[in-house]
């Protein structure tokens, strides 16, 4: 058995302290911090190599490694996190093959701007964009939080330097995912955050369950609920694509408790049962129903819009959706504009299928329809979604976790979509089903956080 290094040491102390539950905030103030802790990366000088390769061949599990990184110099503002537990989203993936570019030109990009940020320039990127973690230290100027705060992070970096930026964050023009155009994300042991993407970590969750909302539900929320988005109200029809899916899950959730009437789309019966058990009545199976939207690579179908929006009136008693929840992209998005109603949202981000988009735009001026780019969350979008989380009105659609040495695993298969809902990782946390403070509050609410466990 080989003797422990400082940095593994280091660690074990760290968790040990969470572990307990009751260590008191000075405690954690005086931990030493390990000089280098264990992350999940890629490299600068491997960004070509999945060149002329489609996107569904190129492999994260090669991509991906796992390995030690220098701990970066904490700055004013900022706060160094104890991961516990992560989460993989499709930026992971769009990171992990290097499109639609490599992430290293927004950390190049990035490393400009200031004397601080030059940090993030590194030959390495360390991703992830969601943690559930504890508070270790934080830097000057910071007041709110401090050293044993048990936390999850959401993923708006912001600057807040231009009055763009005041009245919706996500306007900043220095706005970037954090984790994605910026470095130190949260799948790692250590992560390093502005603190004003710290919010309190629901205390009837576990910590791979708190991680697995943090992306999916903000966004989700911004786009459905947020005036900023399609600002739905009740009795709203809205189509809902990849309903069982890591964002349409929660965005199918939102709909019910918001009192709107939801049109799942999902592509198999299995992922019909799991809007089922969410409450959700209106379902698509689309490829039970054999819907084809394209005829070839550059021509799509009119007469399967029109008998996809002829299905939705069907379910709906002759309603057309108020708003289409978008996120398929160029496979989806000609359909999602002729089957919104006369006067309609369509409400968009991400693009899984394809970033270049078609539509005929005559469904769309002459019935007065909207398209409405939808990008995260600012800081109050995504309280308000971690508080529905925290108040149990939202649940958690984590399926499985996954150890951090396996992340390349666990992106492959959301690249591939052999998920539902959201995948998690392990980062300090030894096993799954640690960190609840809440037992009471969780038991009453178990059967709602465990819906998509093992499907």
């Amino acid at each position: 058995m080989q003797p422990e290094t400082a940095m593994q040491h280091e660690m074990t102390q760290i968790l040990a302290a969470i572990q307990a539950g009751d260590t008191p905030a000075e405690d954690f103030a005086h931990l030493k911090l390990p000089d280098s802790y264990r992350a999940v990366t890629v490299h600068a000088d491997e960004a070509e190599m999945f060149a002329g390769l489609d996107s569904r061949d190129k492999d994260p599990r090669r991509s991906l490694h796992v390995e030690d990184v220098a701990t970066p110099e904490l700055g004013p503002g900022e706060a160094i996190v104890a991961v516990m537990a992560s989460a993989i989203n499709y930026n992971s993936v769009w990171t992990s093959i290097f499109e639609p570019v490599s992430t290293f030109s927004f950390l190049k990009r990035y490393g400009k701007v200031s004397e601080l940020t030059r940090r993030h320039d590194l030959p390495y990127h360390v991703i992830g964009s969601d943690l559930a973690g504890v508070v270790l230290r934080t830097g000057p100027g910071v007041n709110k939080w401090k050293p044993g705060d048990e936390v999850v992070a959401h993923c708006l970096s912001v600057e807040l330097e231009d009055a763009e930026g005041h009245d919706d964050t996500m306007l900043d023009p220095q706005q970037r995912i954090w984790g994605f155009e910026t470095n130190f994300g949260g799948l790692a042991h250590l992560a390093l955050v502005k603190t004003n993407q710290l919010m309190p970590k629901p205390a009837h969750l576990t910590w791979e369950e708190a991680a697995s909302p943090g992306l999916v539900n903000s966004t989700a929320y911004r786009q459905l609920v947020s005036k900023n988005g399609a600002a739905m109200k009740q009795g709203d029809v809205v189509l809902i694509w990849g309903a069982s899916g890591g964002l349409g899950s929660y965005a199918t959730q939102m709909a019910l408790n918001g009192g709107a009437i939801p049109v799942c789309v999902v592509s198999s019966p299995d992922k019909a049962q799991i809007c089922r058990a969410m409450g959700a009545d209106l379902i698509i199976d689309r490829a039970a129903e054999g819907y084809k939207f394209w005829k070839s690579e550059t021509e799509q179908d009119p007469k399967e819009w029109q008998r996809f929006g002829a299905r939705i009136r069907e379910l709906t008693g002759g309603e057309d959706p108020d708003i289409v929840f978008e996120h398929p992209g160029r496979e989806t998005f000609g359909a999602s504009v002729y089957v919104a109603k006369r006067g309609g949202k369509i409400v968009t981000c991400a693009s899984t299928s394809g970033f270049q988009h078609s539509y005929d735009n005559r469904y769309l001026w002459m019935n007065l329809k909207s398209i409405i780019g939808s990008h995260f969350a600012n800081y109050r979008e995504a309280w308000e979604a971690n508080r529905l989380i925290d108040k149990g009105m939202i649940h958690p659609t984590l399926s499985r976790s996954y150890a951090l040495e396996d992340t390349g695993q666990a992106a492959y298969d959301v690249h591939r979509n052999l998920h539902q809902g959201k995948v998690g990782v392990l980062c300090l946390a030894p096993e799954e089903g640690l960190g609840v403070r809440d037992a009471g509050k969780r038991e009453r609410l178990l059967p709602a956080i465990n819906r998509f466990r093992d499907v």
